[in-house]
């Protein structure tokens, strides 16, 4: 598989599916405000869930243990069950659970933090429902996070930090080696993208999530594709899939 040009592929279909939908709202004569009817229908992020999909079937996986549209739904701890983008279930084992968010348009402020404390709230969720056992005796599954933001001017623009009583966090003004003075205090800060970033890096860092991939894409008919980070890459986040399959498959066997 060239999971390069697959990718290039998946994400082109994102931008695709959005017009699709909003093609269709305007056809039928009724149009949300705003893009939310570009995302109406569900169907945007369908390309990189089956792309994902063929990854872990080449990997080893039943193809029937992969699911992306129905039966997503699992226990949690503080509430009785959440519905993932995809999900891996084997032998009664949760082998994986995967989360496929995106951000587009005008408006993304607002948005960034609720992004955040959705990923979070997931995380803690799925994490203490493993620990009560929701999960039987199986290993620890694979979480996953992967995350698509338009690229356009608005998200690559500093952001002024609104800090009326505390000092934010250093790495939120985009100087985390300078001293905590006033004229630092009055640094922009950074870019919504950085922000992004520095949400997904953290969620692994912090162990809320195995994996983490942040990528960026043009809204166009021949989108333009890059990734702001390595460490955060697709190609890493392909390995670590492969590589929690490989250990899976492995346990099975022995």
């Amino acid at each position: 598989m060239n999971i390069d040009k697959r990718l290039r592929a998946a994400v082109q279909n994102y931008w695709n599916a959005r017009r699709q939908n909003k093609e269709k709202q305007v056809k039928s004569g009724k149009i949300d405000a705003g893009t939310r009817g570009e995302v109406t229908g569900g169907t945007q992020m369908g390309g990189l869930e089956v792309l994902v999909s063929d990854i872990l079937c080449e990997a080893g996986l039943k193809k029937v243990d992969v699911r992306t549209r129905t039966a997503l739904e699992l226990p949690g701890y503080f509430r009785a069950t959440k519905k993932w983008d995809l999900i891996v279930v084997s032998d009664g084992a949760l082998v994986l659970a995967m989360e496929f968010k995106s951000q587009a348009g005008k408006s993304i402020g607002n948005n960034v933090n609720n992004r955040s404390e959705e990923a979070v709230g997931s995380a803690k969720d799925i994490w203490t429902a493993f620990r009560e056992g929701r999960f039987g005796t199986s290993p620890a599954p694979f979480l996953g996070y992967l995350f698509l933001l338009e690229d356009r001017d608005n998200v690559k623009t500093p952001v002024a930090n609104k800090e009326p009583y505390f000092s934010v966090d250093p790495e939120f003004r985009g100087e985390s080696h300078l001293k905590d003075t006033a004229a630092h205090r009055r640094y922009r800060g950074v870019s919504y993208s950085k922000r992004y970033e520095l949400l997904c890096r953290r969620l692994v860092l912090e162990r809320l999530y195995t994996s983490a991939c942040f990528m960026m894409a043009t809204n166009s008919r021949a989108t333009k594709l890059t990734q702001p980070a390595e460490d955060l890459s697709f190609q890493r986040f392909v390995a670590a899939l492969r590589g929690h399959v490989v250990t899976f498959l492995g346990s099975r066997s022995t």
